[in-house]
């Protein structure tokens, strides 16, 4: 597997596309007669194309009235901020006459992050990276409204410089994500060499990762099945497992800029998921829930939240993709967010090429979710 990993020079130009907007894109004044709106608090510009825009692509028409640099329409594009015709497009779109174009560009973020004594619960460390515990509630990185108290405020406060610098000022180290509300383990680049190749590890599919959630409902067989030893913590499926697999795109919302949706013409995102036990609670009038393993094949945004919502079984708490339920209402103190854990990461050590296998045990809110579960069921 490590010589899959090998950095060659596209790796660079792959991570560099992945960092966010730079706020410099987003400094420079609009102009054009022919934009309907501008919003400077929403970021949101509405305009019409014209007669001289016909046949030009709609990543450069994008760059050209936003005022961003082509790569920065291009990404915009990608993930869902910019509509047409209130439709998603591609950035080779041919623009036609009167097509209807909106733009929601995103908020602008702190300039950088500065160091926090904040504890990590550290998992592992040596000279190329460290492997974390991310409790719930700790946003990532700094971004709108979040300019302090993350994960990347307490890492500069442990590691001092020695962290990738490919992420930019508010991202160093920075090779994925998990939500806010998401607990679990990640993994942090302390160069840019050991960042490039996790990076590649994840966009080639190398990199495992799996969660353990409780979804409302009871899941079914979906799709392929899928078994990994990574998944199953070394078995493979007994045959009283569900196991499937959400081969949906992903992509922006087309009228909510701030949440995901599964929709045509986004970006493939696959999730492999197997039951590990349905508990049944109507006899307390709350109907069935499912704890469940997942398995990330891509690592879109929300990923499984949005996967999981999407087949009819929201992740238990979700308070942006779920229906609260009378469960979750009687238990938002226990919740305060989806129940979503990153157990499993299984990655190639950037450097030895060793295969290495980390674990994080459930944290106290999810235990206690399957305990009162378990208790609603046997009364």
């Amino acid at each position: 597997m490590a010589d899959d990993i090998n950095l060659v020079a596209g790796d660079i130009k792959d991570v560099v596309a992945a960092i966010n907007l730079n706020e410099n894109d987003l400094s420079a004044g609009l102009d054009g007669e022919n934009i309907d709106e501008a919003d400077a608090d929403s970021g949101i510009i509405a305009v019409t194309a014209e007669k001289s825009d016909a046949g030009q692509r709609l990543d450069v028409f994008v760059s050209e009235y936003a005022s961003l640099t082509r790569s920065s329409a291009q990404k915009l594009i990608e993930e869902g901020g910019v509509t047409v015709n209130g439709e998603l497009r591609a950035k080779k779109y041919i623009l036609c006459a009167g097509d209807a174009v909106r733009v929601d560009i995103p908020d602008p973020v702190p300039d950088d992050a500065q160091p926090e004594d904040i504890p990590l619960d550290i998992v592992y460390e040596d000279d190329c990276m460290i492997i974390v515990n991310k409790p719930k509630g700790m946003v990532v990185h700094p971004a709108a409204g979040h300019s302090g108290g993350t994960l990347v405020n307490a890492l500069l406060y442990h590691c001092g410089a020695s962290l990738s610098g490919i992420g930019g000022v508010l991202r160093p180290g920075i090779v994925h994500r998990i939500d806010r509300d998401t607990s679990g383990l990640l993994c942090v680049a302390k160069n840019d060499a050991a960042h490039l190749s996790l990076a590649a590890q994840i966009k080639e599919r190398h990199m495992q990762r799996v969660y353990e959630t409780i979804v409302c409902g009871t899941l079914e067989t979906r799709g392929a099945a899928y078994d990994s030893a990574a998944m199953y913590n070394g078995g493979g499926t007994s045959a009283n497992d569900i196991c499937g697999t959400i081969d949906v795109p992903i992509g922006r919302h087309p009228t909510d800029r701030k949440r995901m949706a599964a929709v045509s013409g986004g970006r493939a995102a696959v999730t492999h998921y197997q039951t590990i036990r349905v508990f049944d609670t109507a006899r307390g009038g709350f109907g069935t829930f499912t704890h469940a393993k997942c398995m990330l094949e891509t690592g879109r945004t929300h990923q499984i939240r949005v996967h999981m919502a999407h087949i009819g079984h929201p992740v238990l708490g979700d308070e942006v993709y779920g229906r609260r339920n009378r469960f979750e209402r009687e238990n938002a103190d226990i919740l305060r967010g989806q129940c979503l854990h990153a157990r499993t990461l299984e990655l190639v050590h950037p450097v030895t090429g060793a295969l290495m296998r980390f674990d994080s045990p459930l944290p106290q809110y999810f235990t206690a979710m399957l305990d009162k579960l378990s208790r609603l069921e046997e009364n």
